[in-house]
């Protein structure tokens, strides 16, 4: 026998809504005016270059007809031309230029950088000629003969050895990635092993309190390890690598925005205490005067920390980046808040990226701000608007 269906039955009881609150979209950024006009009539070549492909993005023909740009600028070519044959310039690694000095009176790591920001590519003949020196370096040994700069302080004692090799690893490894080596696998594979010291001595103990007493100083220990800005850099220029280990960059962001301590960058090693101001112990731009006393090194601290995806994560690092947006007028040129006179800095680790405008006057002395706050709005996902 079938039974006929019967209607379900209507309930008359009211039938309470379930309220899902969505989190609040972000508010989208406002755009950023850069002044690509003004660049083109009164910057650098390889400013104006770069200006056009990595912050307007031109159409690909029109960028390819601008490749000549960043090789016909004087002070480049200089700098190409006096570099030795395994590479190096003046048998240093490190070394900048004194101030007034020649261009070219450098250590091979900051002039390959500096190259690579005029605009130089990788399969240029300075980059070429230096890459063998570079993977040299990088590799995982302690071999005296490649110590360079650190040779006479570091005489047979190990450690110091030891120390100077370190050190010349981590740079090499920062202009390797710079130049977009990121998928070598032999960049890859130290970078794993500098990024792995870096996070074990960040998750240990050691860390929440790094500092021993010598004598009446307070050094960092022997076996701490905070990251450099070689180390910062090399991160900076592999996004791949960096979301493959984003617990370690975690902790990496959790220690260059802490408060910078008040003790110098002096650690023991072995029997010596050696200034170490390659370590980055804490923010180095905590604020706006930190901006406004060096401009060169406030925006290329920006531009790194904009790179390895941390700008956002501090209340303060976006504000000063919208300081620096607020100083242009009505074109996009950026304008200093105090003086007129170009900006200047000491820090050696900004030598590669200023002044990258061999020019001096009013018309020229602006182009190296105006040029780098764009590309950080670009690089933070600000929309731009060219002038």
């Amino acid at each position: 026998m079938t039974v006929p269906l019967q209607p379900a039955e209507t309930s008359t009881e009211p039938v309470e809504t379930l309220q899902v609150l969505l989190p609040t979209p972000p508010q989208p950024l406002p755009p950023v005016t850069f002044a690509l006009g003004w660049l083109l009539d009164h910057a650098a070549l390889p400013l104006a270059y770069r200006a056009s492909t990595e912050v307007a993005r031109v159409s690909d023909p029109l960028a390819q007809a601008m490749t000549w740009m960043p090789y016909a600028h004087p002070p480049a070519l200089q700098l190409a031309v006096t570099q030795q044959n395994d590479g190096s310039w003046n048998g240093t690694m490190l070394s900048v230029p004194a101030e007034g000095a020649a261009i070219n009176d450098v250590g091979m790591i900051p002039g390959l950088q500096r190259l690579l920001e005029y605009g130089w590519d990788r399969e240029s003949p300075p980059l070429l000629r230096a890459r063998r020196l570079l993977f040299r370096l990088l590799a995982e040994d302690n071999d005296p003969a490649f110590l360079f700069d650190f040779a006479a302080e570091a005489g047979t004692d190990e450690d110091l050895i030891l120390r100077g090799r370190g050190i010349l690893r981590e740079a090499a490894a920062a202009t390797l990635a710079q130049a977009g080596y990121e998928r070598d696998p032999r960049l890859r594979g130290a970078a794993m092993r500098l990024l792995d010291r870096v996070s074990d001595y960040l998750r240990s103990p050691l860390a929440e309190r790094p500092w021993v007493r010598v004598g009446n100083r307070q050094v960092l220990a022997a076996d701490a390890a905070p990251p450099s800005i070689y180390l910062l850099t090399m991160l900076a220029h592999m996004p791949l690598f960096c979301a493959e280990y984003a617990e370690s960059l975690d902790r990496v962001f959790d220690c260059v925005s802490q408060t910078m301590p008040r003790q110098e960058s002096v650690q023991l090693v072995g029997d010596h205490l050696i200034a170490q101001p390659h370590l980055v112990l804490g923010d180095p731009l905590p604020h706006r005067n930190a901006a406004d006393g060096d401009v060169p090194a406030a925006v290329m601290w920006l531009e790194l920390v904009t790179r390895l995806n941390f700008l956002r994560r501090t209340e303060h690092w976006p504000k000063l980046l919208d300081r620096f947006i607020d100083d242009h007028d009505r074109r996009g040129v950026w304008h200093p808040r105090k003086g007129r006179e170009r900006p200047t800095t000491t820090n050696p680790y900004a030598w590669p990226t200023f002044p990258l405008e061999d020019q001096v006057g009013e018309e020229h002395d602006w182009s190296d701000i105006t040029f780098r706050v764009g590309l950080i709005a670009r690089l933070s996902g600000r929309p731009i608007e060219v002038e």
